[in-house]
């Protein structure tokens, strides 16, 4: 590694499995001290902090429940003292469900709501705070390829990615005069635990959908978001990257890609098809 993030103080939240823990290792493995978040599962969030103390690095968990927004404001405060400081913050805690439109309830919508996008919106408040005294900052939204592309039954969990992608935008005009760089990583399908314990998921037909034909590893994205923190991504600010293996490329209504069309189109208006 190039220890891109040496001396770097690092919160990911929702780090205690998958895509955070990921991002969390690969912060680590840069030199960057990280603070690892977790709400219920602390097992996993205590393995990667034992990891990281076993590679020669440094890093803490911290327990904050999202469904109540206070706590995130709470975990950045606790976060921090701890650090002795906040150099970047990657927002990935989230949860989701599939649910007909006309199924949800009021208490599903707001769960969701505010783990998904109000503990984000609070948990930025709280590290501008560290992040101007300091004099610079970065941070990183958790969006989802579903605010760009439709899916039944994902209507509540859409809703909040699609706004976590304005979020960014909008925040990253207000805090980039203060030196705070604000960005958004929208990942695709990724290997993590809880896709064993979905029954109907054919992960080798889907990584046959893909272009570039596999599923990331949670590390995939993790190298985005140490490429996103450092100094080689200075001039990019308030922008959205879709990490998808070229998954919303592909027309769903297209026959395979990997094979010849049987399909003709053009025929009477474009010169050469017959």
């Amino acid at each position: 590694m190039s220890n891109l993030m040496l001396d770097k103080r690092v919160l990911v939240t929702g780090s205690g499995t998958g895509i955070g823990k990921g991002i969390a290792l690969e912060f680590a493995r840069e030199g960057a001290t990280v603070a690892l978040h977790y709400s219920h599962h602390e097992a996993g969030a205590q393995a990667a902090v034992d990891q990281i103390t076993q590679e020669g690095g440094t890093a803490y968990a911290f327990k904050a429940d999202f469904t109540h927004v206070e706590e995130a404001t709470n975990l950045v405060e606790e976060a921090t003292e701890k650090m002795g400081g906040l150099d970047i913050l990657v927002n990935n805690a989230g949860i989701t469900t599939n649910i007909p439109f006309d199924k949800v309830t009021v208490d599903q919508f707001y769960t969701l709501f505010n783990v998904n996008i109000g503990s984000m919106y609070f948990a930025c408040q709280a590290a501008v705070k560290p992040m101007v005294r300091q004099g610079s900052g970065v941070m990183i939204n958790i969006a989802s390829v579903h605010a760009f592309q439709g899916c039944p039954e994902h209507s509540i969990y859409a809703a909040t990615k699609g706004a976590i992608v304005a979020f960014t935008r909008e925040l990253a005009v207000e805090l980039g005069p203060l030196n705070i760089r604000v960005n958004c990583l929208a990942p695709g399908g990724v290997k993590v635990e809880h896709w064993s314990t979905v029954g109907d998921l054919d992960l080798e037909a889907q990584a046959r959908s893909l272009p570039v034909g596999f599923i990331a590893e949670p590390r995939d994205m993790g190298r985005i978001c140490v490429f996103l923190a450092s100094d080689d991504a200075r001039y990019i600010c308030g922008q959205t990257i879709v990490a998808d293996g070229g998954q919303i490329s592909v027309m769903a209504s297209s026959d395979s890609f990997r094979k010849p069309s049987k399909n003709q189109y053009g025929r009477g208006y474009v010169p050469g098809i017959k």
